[in-house]
């Protein structure tokens, strides 16, 4: 091999064709550069193809080269794309590297540089979340759940990526609603007691290092005088200031991202270092790769269109390689609950690529539940489990417990004040323990109980009836029962906490003859996903957005495009948001974007019946004012035009429509509603889509989508709902 070839020996010698953007990317090689790639842009492609250029037509050494990758998987696969292109020698030479595998580095060599050994990385999470639930137990004094240490957890990575000061971790109490700033300090405390460090603290004491020991700093300068960095975007603050520290010297860094595609602000992504790059380095130059390879161009057009109302971003435009195919289709039906069993027909006979994408976990559970109980066959990205381990759903869970078995004083002491029993905690301690010394029921003890005046007596004893009558219950009649009759909406209220969750666990109560019945299938669900061997080759994938950021799919099904859920919140005026507020709306924009830009051929949003600010901006229909917001009705269903549009059954079949019996009618169109699973006796089973006065829309299993009169179905006894 010749030390240096020009780029056209370059181009000819290795099999990669680009485009003007990106060859100027490529041969970027000297002084700060920023580029700025939308997805589906060949991002990888060009990074991988700029360190072979480097390598070859500008002889640098291989050594000399640091790429600092998000994750240890993108270090693999871009080892591996250079390996294919330039061979696999080159790639031994190069090094790609996590931000937290180069700071396991420095912290390594300065141990050496003194003489002492670094502490010791706590790489197994039960330690840390040993330390948590006792540090967590002393101080807010209630055993920590799974969700609760997740929050903990969260907020820990947060405050040390955040650089956050004394003041600013104080202030996250408020906002927290627990004392995390003590939690934080005990933590770090017992860390540093035990000689262990966390893998946010590898961060925090290499960049102390570094800021600290000029000749270590030196020593990593000389060592990588070239730096890449990929998803720039999803970099914290702590990691923007290592990189900035070791780049200052030669400041031949080369950061690849995209400030659209930050979504990780929970994890404190600091997307504001892209948007102040040029301010850190005058010399930098700003780069696009603005066309889109992966998807049709009608979704390109969209999702473009709709970033571009962000105001916290650079100036570009997504521009599409390809033509537009297939239309984006938006299904509306009446109810969440509605779009699950749409799903799951579709996943019936899913055979090609296609995903479902959603915002949390919980969101796909009912869908989860749907496919179990049916032998559906799915895969499910990063599944986790918090869900089942949240508060709201351990007090639902608490409550139907103490039903159950009304001598359960452990149960009664978690719930009591959270229902309309209004009792004080020393005379609900001093209940529970007259019950047990006694073997008598604990609201029974209540119920009785001289020391009580005349109205909590009174709510006691009604709390005792709605517990014996809610063992009658179906799951969904319990779940209303608790929150409308019993006071637990209320205490949800009270605490400024959301019903969420809630709304999951009535779906799912829906499809449970008891409350006893659902809390057990709450619990095989929970194991389900916990002990689920990934099918790699199964052509139905569930995932969060945040999952499937730097995959692409076939089709793409976004669910639950609705405000309040998708986005969570909307700030009332965006004209007078606060900076946060701002910031807040804005990730969830991106979250939304890159969502719809996962999909390579086939996009469909499933809206509810609540508004879909973003679903009708995406369309390019007229945006939901603040006014209309709260009146707006669900819009139509779209159909997409890769389905065979039929004609009204009544022309197909020749039926005279004469009056049918009103009683049929009636019953039969009670019985529908969109998301009903439907037979007919000619075409099959179907689910319906739509339902306006007389006329059905139901889309069969040969994807033909049938727009039929109810009456004349009623008359002919051709339509049943399939139970």
């Amino acid at each position: 091999m010749k030390k240096y070839i020009e780029w056209g020996e370059f181009e000819q010698t290795f099999p990669i064709r680009l485009n003007a953007q990106q060859k100027s990317a490529v041969q970027s090689v000297n002084g700060p550069v920023l580029l700025l790639a939308v997805p589906g842009s060949g991002k990888t492609t060009v990074l991988v193809t700029r360190l072979g250029y480097m390598i070859y037509c500008k002889g640098i050494d291989p050594e000399k080269i640091l790429t600092v990758t998000y994750t240890v998987a993108a270090t693999k696969d871009m080892s591996r794309r250079f390996a294919g292109y330039f061979g696999e020698e080159l790639a031994d030479r190069l090094e790609f590297r996590t931000i937290n595998g180069l700071c396991a580095k420095i912290i390594s060599y300065y141990g050496r540089m003194i003489g002492k050994k670094p502490f010791e990385l706590v790489q197994d999470e039960k330690i840390t979340a040993g330390m948590l639930s006792m540090i967590y137990q002393q101080n807010e004094h209630a055993y920590a759940t799974e969700s609760d240490l997740k929050t903990v957890r969260t907020l820990i990575t947060y405050i040390k990526n955040m650089m956050l000061t004394e003041e600013e971790i104080l202030e996250l109490d408020e906002e927290a609603d627990l004392k995390i700033s003590v939690i934080y300090k005990e933590y770090c405390r017992q860390l540093r007691a035990k000689g262990l460090m966390d893998y946010d603290d590898q961060m925090v004491y290499a960049y102390t290092m570094l800021r600290s020991v000029p000749e270590l700093l030196r020593h990593f300068q000389e060592l990588y005088p070239y730096i890449c960095v990929d998803e720039a975007q999803d970099t914290s603050k702590i990691q923007h200031a290592i990189i900035a520290l070791l780049a200052s010297g030669s400041e031949n860094l080369f950061m690849v991202g995209d400030e659209d595609q930050s979504i990780y602000g929970f994890r404190a992504a600091y997307p504001e270092a892209l948007l102040t790059f040029e301010k850190n380095y005058p010399d930098a130059k700003v780069l696009l790769m603005e066309e889109n390879f992966r998807s049709d161009a009608r979704i390109v057009l969209g999702a473009d269109r709709f970033i571009q109302k962000n105001t916290l971003r650079h100036e570009k435009h997504m521009k599409a390689a390809r033509k537009p195919v297939s239309d984006i289709r938006e299904i509306s039906l009446r109810s969440r609950k509605a779009q699950y069993t749409y799903l799951a027909k579709l996943a019936e006979g899913c055979t090609s690529q296609t995903a479902i994408l959603y915002r949390d976990n919980e969101c796909i559970l009912p869908l989860v539940d749907l496919l179990e109980r049916n032998g559906i066959p799915y895969q499910m990205r990063n599944a986790e489990l918090s869900f089942f381990s949240h508060r709201t759903i351990l007090d639902i869970i608490n409550i139907i417990k103490l039903a159950q078995n009304p001598m359960d004083t452990e149960a009664f002491l978690q719930i009591y004040y959270k229902i309309g029993t209004y009792l004080r905690k020393q005379d609900a301690i001093r209940i529970a323990r007259i019950s047990e010394e006694k073997r008598i029921p604990v609201l029974d003890v209540a119920a009785e109980d001289p020391d009580l005046n005349g109205h909590v007596l009174g709510s006691v004893r009604s709390m005792r009836t709605h517990l014996q009558n809610l063992l009658q219950d179906s799951g969904e009649r319990a779940i209303y029962r608790i929150m409308q009759f019993m006071g637990y909406q209320e205490y949800l209220n009270r605490s400024g906490m959301s019903d969420s969750k809630l709304e999951i666990l009535r779906i799912l109560g829906s499809r449970a003859d008891s409350p006893m019945e659902l809390a057990e299938r709450l619990e095989q669900l929970k194991v389900m996903i916990r002990e689920k061997e990934p099918d790699r080759k199964c052509p139905l994938i569930l995932s969060t957005i945040h999952a499937s950021k730097g995959l692409e799919y076939d089709s793409v099904y976004l669910i639950d495009v609705a405000d309040g859920i998708l986005p969570e919140s909307i700030p009332q005026n965006l004209h007078q948001a606060s900076a946060e507020e701002l910031k807040a709306y804005e990730e969830e924009r991106r979250l939304f974007y890159v969502g719809v830009t996962r999909a390579k051929d086939h996009l469909t949003l499933f809206t509810t019946n609540r508004p879909s600010t973003f679903c009708s901006e995406f369309l390019g229909k007229s945006s939901v004012t603040e006014e209309g917001r709260k009146n707006l009705m669900p819009v139509e269903s779209r159909t997409s035009r890769t389905f065979k549009q039929a004609r009204p059954y009544a022309a197909v079949a020749g039926i005279r429509q004469t009056k049918a019996s009103e009683e049929l009618y009636f019953r039969l169109k009670e019985e529908l509603g969109t998301g009903v699973i439907v037979e007919h006796k000619k075409y099959g089973e179907g689910v319906v889509t739509q339902l306006d006065d007389r006329l059905v829309h139901i889309m069969f299993q040969d994807d033909t989508l049938r727009m039929m009169d109810l009456k004349i179905l009623a008359n002919a006894g051709l339509l049943k709902v399939k139970k």
